[in-house]
């Protein structure tokens, strides 16, 4: 038996020890977002537009086969943080992008 303390989980309702407990929740805070193909982004990623899309906001639409460089992912799957020259806090939806 180890000397390892064991702690409440909320979610699982469950006593586990303590590193297990990190692990899961390190692997619950991990956000993975996927593109319109299925492909899986990462922080730092080019992207490409797959449609036009008009910017809320900004009185622009960004065109089909616009690339986006250097995306940042959010707490939701769903949407990428990017940067593009004219725009603000740019947030796309991972479905209308895919990857370069």
């Amino acid at each position: 038996m180890s000397n390892e303390e064991y702690v409440f989980d909320d979610v699982t309702s469950d006593w586990l020890p303590q590193s297990e407990l990190d692990a899961l929740h390190a692997e619950r805070s991990t956000v993975k977002a996927f593109d319109a193909q299925g492909n899986e982004l990462q922080n730092g990623d080019q992207v490409v537009l797959i449609k036009d899309l008009a910017v809320k906001g900004a009185g622009q639409t960004l065109k089909r086969g616009t690339v986006i460089k250097s995306i940042r992912l959010t707490s939701n799957p769903d949407e990428i943080d990017c940067k593009f020259e004219g725009i603000k806090g740019l947030v796309l939806r991972a479905e209308f992008v895919q990857k370069r």
